[in-house]
C-alpha cells in the first residue's frame, strides 16, 4: 500500500510516526486498533481531533508507530504526526489545524535532576547547626 504523506509528532519524550493512506478511516496505533492502544476515551478523542477539524473522519488509514513516555503524551504526539501529515495531504486544511493548536509542537519537558539536590529544584534541608 502506498502512503499518501507522512507526519512525525513530538511531545515530551513521546515520537510519533503519522502514515496516510487510501482508505475508510481505520486508525491503527503500534499493530493495535486505536481503541485498544489508548486507555481513555480522552486520549482517544485527542487523536481523532485533527480529523474531525478537517472533515477527514473517514477518508483515510492511518498508521502510526508510537514510541517513549507514557500514554497521554504518545496521544499528543500522536495529533501533531496526524495534523503534519493532513497538512500535506490538504495544503487548505493548514488554517483550521493551526488555529486550533494541532500544529504547533508543546516542548514541556521533565527539567533534569542537578547534582547535590534533591529532585530538578527541591534542595536537601538546610542545617544551621
Amino acid at each position: 500500500m502506498d502512503n499518501i504523506a507522512i507526519g512525525t509528532g513530538r511531545r515530551k519524550t513521546a515520537v510519533a510516526r503519522v502514515f496516510l493512506r487510501e482508505g475508510s478511516g481505520k486508525i491503527v496505533v503500534n499493530g493495535k486498533d486505536l481503541k485498544d492502544y489508548f486507555d481513555t476515551a480522552e486520549q482517544i478523542r485527542m487523536v481523532n481531533q485533527p480529523l474531525l477539524v478537517t472533515s477527514n473522519a473517514n477518508k483515510y488509514d492511518i498508521l502510526i508507530n508510537v514510541c517513549g513516555g507514557g500514554l497521554n503524551g504518545q496521544a499528543a504526539a500522536c495529533l501533531h504526526g496526524l495534523s503534519r501529515a493532513l497538512t500535506q495531504v490538504d495544503p487548505n486544511a493548514h488554517q483550521a489545524l493551526r488555529s486550533n493548536g494541532y500544529l504547533t509542537r508543546d516542548s514541556r519537558m521533565v527539567e533534569r535532576k542537578k547534582y547535590g539536590q534533591r529532585g530538578a529544584r527541591r534542595r536537601f534541608q538546610f542545617s544551621k547547626r
